[in-house]
């Protein structure tokens, strides 16, 4: 780095610099800056403990809202860990659509298997919804008993210490909700595996990055928290009905009134299961998509984040400079240090992982660039058309 920077001076000051060296130079150090502070952040992010034990105000009971679709590799696992939260009181609401869904029966043993839990098991529609999982978590709505709401997606899994986390935060009356981010769990398959990778190295470090620079424009389906006052100012789930990005929706429209997004530092893990490349590119399209639609300056500064692929249009750019090849060089070691801390703190191990780093950082930059083209996408068998104002319009 320092060598690439010392050649970079030598140039400008003899005057040999060229336009495209400039703007290689420049696009090679946003590129480098981004990835060394995502790197930062995320070593003081998973350095940093949480804190388990709130005040004895911030004790009250919750309903958590776990919406089901089908059965997913390690559901029964991921339920069961809302089921042993040490916690005075809470509830837990399984819900599906469709009453034969067989999910529901891995709800009803953990109903045996915890008699003295307040567990509640149900099925059905509310309000007709283009999106189904808030027509779900609409209908598991009626039945929380609770003011403390947390809906959290299925492929979610917690600690025991979670529900301490949320409450903690959800005490302060200008907290709208409260989100956490995630580590991904592969299944152990080669595509699962890889998105994983995506999750840990790309995604929630850019978040972190993000967040320790003030921004607070995001809300996560591994976990919203929130009071179900709050829930029926904006008009309650009925207010996400046709929208594709509803945990980004739901934070915005709390944060329009006033209230605060938190990002609590627990980090919840959730279950990455993809069965080939074309699962993987669509269900990141989709995400990708969705921010691309919603935030599309922001998106399109995150192409930076892509830092390989930069450095190596940044040296091209820079072809006549001595240093231009340092800057691919610097990407890779920065790379490979975010692997390892990102490894670490996840609890994944280095090695297997770091040979999919190539393929992995080669698909994130092809589905930032596919995100650009379309505003379809595919979410369980059902493609939508997505409008500038973030609702789907289900198409074929």
């Amino acid at each position: 780095m320092n060598g690439m920077m010392n050649g970079a001076i030598h140039s400008l000051s003899d005057g040999s610099m060229s336009a495209a060296g400039w703007a290689g130079l420049l696009l090679g150090a946003a590129a480098l800056l981004y990835l060394t502070g995502a790197l930062v952040s995320t070593f003081i992010w998973t350095r940093k403990k949480p804190a388990h034990e709130p005040d004895s105000e911030s004790i009250k009971p919750f309903s958590i809202l776990k919406p089901l679709a089908g059965l997913e590799p390690e559901l029964y696992e991921n339920l069961r860990s809302f089921c042993t939260q040490d916690y005075p009181e809470y509830q837990v609401i399984f819900g599906a659509q469709a009453a034969n869904d067989p999910a529901l029966e891995l709800a009803r043993r953990l109903q045996n298997e915890f008699p003295q839990l307040d567990i509640k098991v149900v099925s059905g529609d509310h309000i007709n919804c283009i999106n189904r999982k808030i027509a779900n978590l609409a209908h598991m709505a009626k039945f929380a008993s609770h003011e403390y709401l947390v809906a959290s997606d299925s492929s979610t899994r917690v600690a025991s210490h979670y529900l301490k986390e949320l409450a903690a935060h959800l005490a302060d009356p200008g907290v709208g909700v409260v989100t956490c981010l995630y580590w991904g769990r592969p299944t152990g398959d080669f595509f699962s595996r890889l998105g994983a990778l995506y999750m840990n190295e790309w995604f929630t470090p850019s978040i972190l990055f993000g967040w320790l620079l003030g921004l607070r424009d995001f809300g996560f389906g591994s976990t919203l928290a929130l009071r179900r006052s709050a829930l029926d100012a904006i008009g309650g789930f009925a207010a996400l009905k046709d929208q594709l990005a509803d945990d980004y929706m739901l934070a915005q429209l709390l944060r329009e009134q006033g209230l605060r997004t938190v990002l609590s530092r627990y980090l919840v893990q959730t279950t990455v299961h993809e069965t080939s490349y074309s699962s993987l590119w669509q269900h990141e399209l989709r995400w990708v998509r969705a921010v691309c639609i919603l935030q599309p300056i922001g998106h399109a500064l995150s192409l930076i984040t892509h830092t390989v692929p930069m450095t190596l249009l940044a040296a091209l750019l820079a072809w006549d400079q001595s240093w231009n090849w340092m800057m691919p060089c610097a990407a890779v070691a920065l790379r490979l240090m975010m692997h390892m801390v990102a490894s670490r703190a996840s609890g994944l191990r280095c090695t297997p992982f770091m040979l999919l780093l190539p393929l992995r950082e080669a698909t994130s930059f092809a589905v930032w660039l596919g995100s650009y083209f379309g505003r379809h996408v595919h979410w369980r068998g059902r493609t939508f058309a997505v409008h500038a104002n973030g609702n789907m319009e289900e198409v074929g």
